[in-house]
């Protein structure tokens, strides 16, 4: 299957997505931030980019899988 300019986009916002997750991941689990007792700004801030870029993921494979799903259907009308 030959990849268009729709599903390379959605292509490249997982990867982005997934790339976020990872940073977000690793910023939360140092142990510079785990020392404190109370969440500082950055963590806050890690916190909240993690959720967005989960859900960033998530509609960039909602978009991908319907992107497949038409393309699956214009192959059954043309067959």
């Amino acid at each position: 299957m030959a990849i268009t300019p729709i599903s390379s986009s959605t292509l490249q916002g997982i990867q982005r997505g997934f790339q976020g997750i990872r940073r977000n991941a690793s910023e939360i689990a140092s142990a510079r931030q785990m020392s404190s007792k109370f969440p500082t700004k950055d963590l806050v801030r890690s916190m909240v980019e993690l959720q967005s870029n989960s859900h960033h993921t998530a509609a960039s494979v909602k978009a991908f899988k319907a992107h497949d799903q038409m393309i699956g259907q214009l192959l059954d009308v043309k067959a």
